[in-house]
């Protein structure tokens, strides 16, 4: 790793399925996780910028891993001029075909506010799970972003006539298909998640909650799964709100406004559930997709927990670190080791945020 963010150059080799980083908050746990997460799935939870993930006076950042199966895996940040991913020294035309060799999932205490946020939240990483099942759903949401983009900038330049109407038809088109597609998308991977994250949920809370996951789609969905019926219904219902568009200024249809919502025994999680209730459900929700997209690839994925424990209390905590066991490989940042006992403690890899921030190689 080089010129990314406070390090200057990190070379660190892995050699337990356990590696915890430890440090005082600040020395740079957190961005050595960030840098995994962006080689496993090119995206980072902490920032949309690649601007913000090069060190200040250094026009690119580099990112290299080689995994147990001997791929070499390679991200360049640049300051100016995009992104440039290779794998094997092969620079790839599509940067989605870095993803797969390290899958991983991400929690860190920024998760916490998946339940009492806003829905952008919510559809984040319901996005972020479907990315892991199909890595080409990354250029199917870009495509429906640029196509909102466009609509909203055309109603800008809004002029009355034939003209402009059929410019919007072609909107509605175009929208109402990639729509169809991500909700469809959306709905089945909530669908798969639902039974497993329920069984976490009474599983880490000693059968006393029972939690459900409700996918409310931007769009009228009537009817049974079907492509043409439901991009022909939501094309309509581009057209008839066009009125209302018009008076407010934004797209009243479509999965930009989809919501997830997450019941608690019934009842509204955002509304009613403790802060310890929160925190086990969406602790239910990570080892849910956790699970999922090890047995749809085969292997599970990397667990990254950065700084969670502090988060959570020591019952929650041991539920934790239970439930991943020893079938998960795992990266941990955390301030000190009072929370790792036993065999967590006697079968990591342990080192010091502040070394590796200062010294850059470990091995």
């Amino acid at each position: 790793m080089q010129g990314f963010r406070n390090y200057s150059h990190l070379q660190l080799e892995i050699e337990s399925p356990r590696l915890l980083v430890i440090g005082s908050n600040g020395i740079g746990k957190s961005n050595l996780l960030e840098a995994v997460e962006l080689l496993g799935s090119l995206r980072s939870h902490r920032s949309s910028q690649d601007q913000d993930l090069v060190q200040w006076d250094q026009p690119r950042a580099l990112l290299r891993a080689i995994t147990p199966d001997q791929d070499q895996l390679e991200l360049e940040l640049r300051r100016r001029g995009g992104r440039q991913a290779r794998r094997n020294g092969k620079v790839l035309e599509r940067q989605l075909d870095l993803i797969g060799p390290l899958r991983c999932v991400g929690f860190s205490a920024l998760d916490l506010h998946l339940v009492r946020g806003e829905p952008a939240l919510r559809r984040q990483w319901l996005d972020r799970v479907v990315l892991q099942l199909e890595p080409i759903y990354s250029e199917l949401n870009s495509r429906y972003g640029r196509l909102l983009r466009q609509r909203a900038q055309l109603w800008r330049q809004h002029r009355e006539g034939p003209a402009f109407d059929h410019l919007l038809d072609a909107f509605d088109e175009q929208m109402a298909l990639v729509s169809t597609r991500i909700h469809r998308r959306r709905r089945r991977a909530l669908s798969r998640l639902q039974p497993l994250a329920a069984a976490w949920q009474r599983r880490l809370s000693d059968n006393h909650e029972s939690l459900e996951l409700n996918y409310r789609p931007g769009s009228v969905l009537e009817g049974e799964e079907a492509e043409e019926p439901w991009r022909e219904a939501i094309q309509h219902q581009f057209r008839i709100q066009r009125p209302e568009e018009a008076r407010l200024g934004s797209c009243r249809v479509g999965p930009h406004r989809d919501e997830i919502d997450l019941l608690l025994n019934g009842t509204s999680a955002r509304r009613f559930a403790s802060a310890g209730q929160q925190r086990t459900l969406v602790l239910a929700l990570k080892l849910a997709e956790l699970q999922l997209v090890g047995e749809l690839w085969g292997e599970p994925p990397l667990l990254l927990l950065d700084d969670v424990l502090a988060e959570l209390d020591p019952v929650r905590q041991l539920a934790l670190l239970e439930a991943v066991g020893t079938s998960h490989q795992c990266l941990v940042s955390a301030t000190h080791l009072d929370a790792f006992e036993g065999q967590w403690h006697q079968h990591a890899q342990i080192v010091e945020a502040e070394y590796l921030a200062s010294n850059g190689n470990l091995r």
